[in-house]
This record gives C-alpha cells, sequence and structure tokens, in this order.
C-alpha cells in the first residue's frame, strides 16, 4: 500500500472540514441572532447526527452517485453538529457589558458581530472544529462503502483477503492522523483560550 491512499483520506477530511467549518459558522450565526428559527435548524443537525453514517451516504449516492463527491458532503453534515452548537453558545455566552460597551461605541450589529464577538468567541468555535476534524478521520473510512476512495477501501480489502500488514498500516495511518491533529488542534485551542 503506497501513502497515496492516505492522502486521499487526508483530501477527504480537509475539504469537508473547511465547507463545514464555513456552513457551521453562518448557521451558528443565524442561530445566534434569531431566535425564531433556532430551534429548527439545531433539531435538523442533531436529528442528522443520530442517523448512521452508512445509511446518510446511501441516501446521498442515489443522488450524487459513487465518488468523493457524496462522501466529502456526508462528512459535511456530520461536522455541522459541534461547529454550530459551539459557534452559538460561544456567542451567547460573551458577557452582556461586552455587547453594550459594543452598542455604546456606536457599532452596528454586524460591526459588533465581527469585531468583538466572534473574536471573542473563537476559542469556543474553535473547539467545535476540532471535534468535528477529529471525528471526520474516523467517519471518512465509511466513504468505502460509496466509492469514496480513502483508507476504508484498503482496511476492508485487506480484511477480506486477510492481508495483516497492509491492514496494520491502514489502521495506524488513522490512528497516527486522528492523533497528530486532536494533538496539534488542542495545543492551538489551549493558547486561544490562554490569550482571550
Amino acid at each position: 500500500m503506497d501513502f497515496e491512499v492516505v492522502l486521499e483520506h487526508l483530501y477527504l477530511v480537509l475539504i469537508s472540514s473547511i465547507f463545514a467549518t464555513m456552513i457551521g459558522l453562518i448557521l451558528g450565526v443565524i442561530v445566534y441572532f434569531f431566535k425564531p428559527v433556532r430551534s429548527i435548524i439545531l433539531k435538523i443537525i442533531d436529528t442528522i447526527q443520530t442517523i448512521p453514517a452508512l445509511a446518510i451516504l446511501g441516501l446521498l449516492m442515489i443522488i450524487f452517485g459513487g465518488t468523493s463527491i457524496t462522501v466529502i458532503i456526508g462528512l459535511i453534515l456530520y461536522s455541522l453538529l459541534p461547529i454550530v452548537s459551539n459557534t452559538y453558545v460561544g456567542l451567547k455566552n460573551i458577557e452582556p457589558s461586552i455587547k453594550e460597551a459594543a452598542v455604546g461605541m456606536g457599532m452596528t450589529k454586524v460591526q459588533r458581530l465581527f469585531q468583538v464577538e466572534l473574536p471573542i468567541a473563537f476559542p469556543m468555535v474553535f473547539t467545535g472544529i476540532r471535534i468535528a476534524v477529529v471525528n471526520s478521520i474516523g467517519t471518512a473510512v465509511f466513504g468505502s462503502f460509496v466509492g469514496g476512495g480513502g483508507l476504508g477501501a484498503t482496511i476492508n480489502r485487506a480484511i477480506l483477503i486477510q492481508d495483516m500488514p497492509t491492514l496494520m498500516f491502514a489502521t495506524l495511518s488513522l490512528m497516527i492522523m486522528a492523533v497528530i491533529f486532536d494533538y496539534g488542534m488542542g495545543s492551538v485551542e489551549k493558547r486561544l483560550k490562554t490569550h482571550s
């Protein structure tokens, strides 16, 4: 087995994480500002999280076919909950006095969001992103069932033909990837929290 499969797995995780972060931040801000849709959005995202990964990927495969796009969309959907909820909680828990001070300075709602609230809430938001990325590394394994590639296909093939060296390499690659991302992002998270 070569490292191309590891890079393919990493590609699936990173692309889905970038899009999940963008969408999650937008939804988190919407949930924070617009109370009428708050419970609806949070309930939908929570429901997605309870559906088994293979079921989601199977449904997406009917629409998009057996490609990496199917896997990326599935990973995005599974990554939304920690990002959206942490964005909402981070913004909600900012001290009222800080918000009042920003209002007193004549800032608009948009200015307050980008110049005051999001920077303060970012350590909490980053925690959600970290959880989403680490979870995606494991969930992406299911992409092999819909032709999405990655390490899942290698693991399944190795199990079928009892290729233990390849199985060991693939599973160790997954573990190392998860540990590196978790530790690396965890270090960034600690620095963000000490500087906030």
